[in-house]
């Protein structure tokens, strides 16, 4: 049968990154296609790239066994191949009506838009999906699911042949993403085929036919959904097979040996579809990693903990006092501090030099009737400039001009300046260069060693593993397994991981306790 889609060997790169490398896909007719990948796999790219948003630098694509090429998403859309997003992409402030029919609204003999049939039709096409609302209310005063099937409908009504869909349950209710699932079967049986990019593999192997892997670019494996297993479809996405991690036993054995106090003790942290009861405790001296695929509620937990996040309930307590909870200021009081992912727009301030950022989070104290001591700021830049082998022309150098591994660096310099008892690290060597990257994680291994205590998430789950003491391992918002010294190894982080999936796979069958309707369903983002 020929691919309704094909991609072959698509590569792109952006700068000197390279974020697809010799990538090929097969979509067939009526097929839902899984595509999944860890953060920074490609996914996105390859999906901008199957809709026109970015042209590939090699390659092709093929619809339906003819090559064609994309210049803007209106010609993927044109041609049929539509994506519809996390957040969804239609006109919130018009009405559902006008959204299902923009750009093609029926007419009267006038001339003039006939909103009556423009209505019914709309009324007809959302019963269609089983949903019941008023087509003349504005999208936005309905639920995200409910727009999410506006979104469907239209792009049926446009005789779309492909669908791509981008994390669709990720802040779903149960009954929604039920009515979702509904939806797709539907399309499904009209033979439209459908891309389902989701990081909760129960999803996965409920309603997907195929799947490909994407790690660091590449095409690590595509086939039949039923030839894997939970464990054996991790293990592809993180890029390992299931066998024992090295691990650097002495930095481990060497925190073991003596059983500090406890620094951070953050209990129950909850916030709806985020978090369920999180807990988290860091001893003094102690790395701690959170594990887990991506929307696991890796960063989730660490914001919850510096107070970026705001909970619903739960507490966090540095050396036995409590810290006020959704308050970023009372956190660094505190003593914590935070290095985000996305360095680029909620770390650096590229504008500034790299003094400045080195020393924003320390201006008060630099500061004496309202004058900055510059030679006291001079001389701490240049101190962490040093002790980091931050590669810069001078202090003055604007911090956007480094590399990303530098400015990867003088992040943390700006943290070690404020003098934190947590540090928290957010994918701290992602996007970085070898180099660096060793360099960081050495850096966090002393740290260790002089006593501060480190919160440590990574992408990477060697890096994770082999740089903790401890590993909290999570799974869509809730803790899964706490493994301790030999117990931490990348095996027992995939087999907890695996074992929850499967949970929630047999709660879909059998529903909750209590429930007899079989719909049970794991909604935690």
């Amino acid at each position: 049968m020929t691919p309704i889609l094909e991609v072959r060997g698509i590569s792109k790169r952006f700068g000197g990154v390279v974020a697809l490398d010799d990538v090929s896909l097969e979509l067939r007719p009526g097929e839902v296609h899984a595509l999944v990948g860890e953060n920074g796999a490609g996914k996105s790219t390859l999906i901008k790239v199957m809709t026109g948003v970015h042209q590939p630098d090699a390659g092709e694509l093929l619809l339906a066994g003819e090559s064609v090429r994309f210049l803007r998403p209106r010609d993927a859309q044109q041609a049929g191949v539509s994506t519809i997003y996390q957040e969804i992409n239609l006109v919130p402030q018009l009405s559902v009506a006008r959204n299902l029919f923009l750009g093609r609204e029926p007419t009267n003999r006038l001339g003039f838009v006939d909103f009556d049939r423009m209505r019914e039709g709309a009324h007809r096409m959302m019963e269609r999906y089983g949903v019941s609302v008023d087509v003349r209310r504005p999208l936005h005063e309905m639920s995200l699911g409910a727009q999410q099937t506006v979104a469907i409908a239209r792009a049926v009504a446009e005789q779309h042949r492909v669908l791509i869909m981008d994390e669709p349950t990720s802040s779903l209710e149960p009954s929604e993403v039920e009515r979702l699932f509904a939806a797709i079967a539907m399309l499904q049986s009209e033979g439209v085929s459908l891309i389902y990019v989701s990081h909760r593999l129960d999803e996965i192997f409920r309603i997907c036919d195929s799947v490909t892997v994407l790690r660091d670019g590449r095409r690590v494996h595509q086939g039949p959904v039923g030839e894997l297993t939970r464990h054996s479809l991790i293990g592809l996405m993180l890029g390992r097979e299931i066998a024992e991690t090295s691990r650097i036993t002495e930095f481990r054995d060497a925190a073991a040996a003596g059983e500090s106090p406890e620094l951070l003790e953050a209990r129950g942290l909850a916030r709806r579809h985020v978090l369920e009861g999180v807990d988290v405790t860091v001893r003094r001296g102690e790395v701690v990693g959170l594990a887990g695929l991506l929307g696991s509620g890796r960063s989730s937990t660490a914001k919850a903990i510096y107070g970026a996040l705001p909970i619903d309930s739960g507490q966090v307590a540095i050396a036995g006092t409590p810290v006020v909870s959704g308050s970023v200021g009372a956190a660094i009081k505190a003593g914590i501090a935070l290095i985000p992912e996305d360095r680029k727009s909620e770390g650096i301030v590229p504008g500034l030099s790299v003094r400045d950022n080195i020393t924003l989070g320390i201006l008060p104290s630099l500061s004496r009737f309202g004058v900055l001591a510059e030679k006291a700021q001079d001389a701490i830049a240049d101190e962490l400039i040093e002790r980091l082998h931050i590669k810069t022309s001078g202090r003055d150098q604007k911090v956007s001009e480094l590399s990303g591994g530098n400015q990867q660096k003088v992040l943390l310099a700006r943290m070690l300046a404020m003098e934190p008892r947590l540090l928290i690290l957010d994918d701290p060597t992602r996007g970085i260069d070898v180099g660096a990257k060793a360099e960081i994680q050495a850096l966090v291994s002393e740290l260790a060693g002089r006593g501060m205590s480190v919160v440590l998430i990574s992408s990477d789950l060697e890096e994770v593993v082999e740089g903790s003491h401890a590993l909290v391992v999570l799974r869509d918002g809730a803790v899964v397994g706490t493994l301790q010294g030999g117990d931490v190894s990348a095996e027992r982080v995939v087999e907890l991981i695996a074992a929850a999936a499967s949970a929630a796979a047999d709660e879909d069958v059998t529903g909750p306790p209590g429930d007899d309707t079989g719909t049970g369903e794991d909604v935690a983002g």
